[in-house]
């Protein structure tokens, strides 16, 4: 898409983080965007979880509308142009697209700012309408197997929601949290994207896994990973391509990093019932056994939830796993109250 920059691109403040993002993301969009205005927009998305958090927003909101065919332009175009004079007369000190944001939804902002501010030419037709629309979830413990209208195939894991959107030439899916897998049917006209947390994962065909798990402590991060063809990973102004064998990870704003060998257990062990874990601590373990049922075991001291573990286990037959825990780590069981607390041996 070829944009241009507004006249002068307003400077990152303290202001409403979703105003600013939107600023940030119109100055990078336009060009001329150089490496120290870079450094001023990761010090930003430093500075707050909240601004990466808008700034992922408004990418998602530009991007989708990258797809979007030209009919019907003409209309909105004077419609926007008219909504731009008058924000302009209302307020002339303040950017047009903050007096926008004020009067209608994020979305018809972001085709403002394409359509008016930098130049793209989009319309909101027939052709943005939603061809499937369909939503997923698992409960805990449970898994789901779905043949989508497009002959792709997704794989559920346990206590995962999933929301599938098919356009005429997109396609998407949303993971607000869970693991998924997904061997993706090729069609070049209608690329798949899936939005995981900040981050956007683009294919074409391929089979690869999403995990979002934001509520799991040291397991917050979103990881993909390929098994085989190619996908696209974009966060917070960083994009990488990962081919088969290859994962990588993002924080929650959607800093990338670095890209690494599928581990030997696979992209996604939980589709044979495996968890698999490396110098994973001790309560991270216990945080996913819990999202497949109840694991009955607690750690209470600090430095016993600290202690590391790696291997691979059944999540639904923890009795194993309990067995093996004195044998490799200095620990033991004490049964109290109907569960068990794993303690320090000494």
């Amino acid at each position: 898409m070829t944009t241009q920059p507004p006249a002068e691109p307003p400077a990152a403040s303290s202001a409403e983080p979703e105003s600013t993002a939107l600023d940030w993301l119109v100055r990078q969009r336009g060009g001329g965007f150089g490496a120290a205005d870079e450094a001023a927009l990761q010090a930003w998305l430093a500075a707050d979880e909240a601004h990466g958090k808008a700034f992922a927003r408004w990418q998602r909101d530009w991007d989708a509308l990258d797809a979007l065919p030209a009919e019907g332009v003409r209309s909105l175009r004077k419609k926007l142009a008219r909504d731009k004079a008058a924000a302009r007369a209302s307020s002339p000190r303040r950017a047009w697209w903050q007096q926008l944001s004020a009067l209608v939804p994020q979305a018809v902002v972001a085709a403002a700012v394409l359509l008016v501010c930098c130049g793209g030419y989009l319309a909101w037709s027939h052709w943005q309408q939603p061809v499937f629309v369909q939503s997923f979830a698992t409960a805990r413990g449970k898994q789901l197997d779905v043949d989508l209208p497009d002959a792709t195939h997704l794989w559920l894991d346990t206590a995962t929601r999933a929301e599938v959107v098919f356009h005429r030439q997109r396609r998407e899916l949303r993971l607000p949290e869970g693991q998924a897998v997904l061997q993706v049917k090729a069609d070049p006209s209608r690329p798949f994207d899936v939005w995981a947390g900040p981050l956007r994962i683009t294919v074409v065909g391929t089979r690869f896994s999403v995990r979002h798990t934001p509520g799991i402590p040291g397991n917050d991060k979103v990881r993909v990973a390929v098994e085989e063809g190619r996908v696209r990973v974009a966060g917070n102004g960083a994009a990488v391509e990962l081919r088969g064998g290859q994962q990588i990870a993002s924080d929650a704003a959607g800093r990338l990093g670095a890209v690494s060998p599928v581990p030997a257990a696979g992209i996604a062990p939980w589709r044979d019932s495996r968890v698999s874990f490396d110098n994973a601590s001790l309560a991270q373990a216990l945080a996913e056994f819990e999202r497949y049922g109840p694991a009955n075991l607690i750690v209470r001291d600090p430095a016993v939830a600290a202690l590391r573990v790696t291997g691979t286990f059944d999540p639904r037959r923890l009795d194993n796993f309990s067995r093996a825990l004195p044998q490799v780590l200095p620990v033991r069981l004490r049964e109290h109250d109907g569960v068990t607390e794993i303690v320090s041996a000494k």
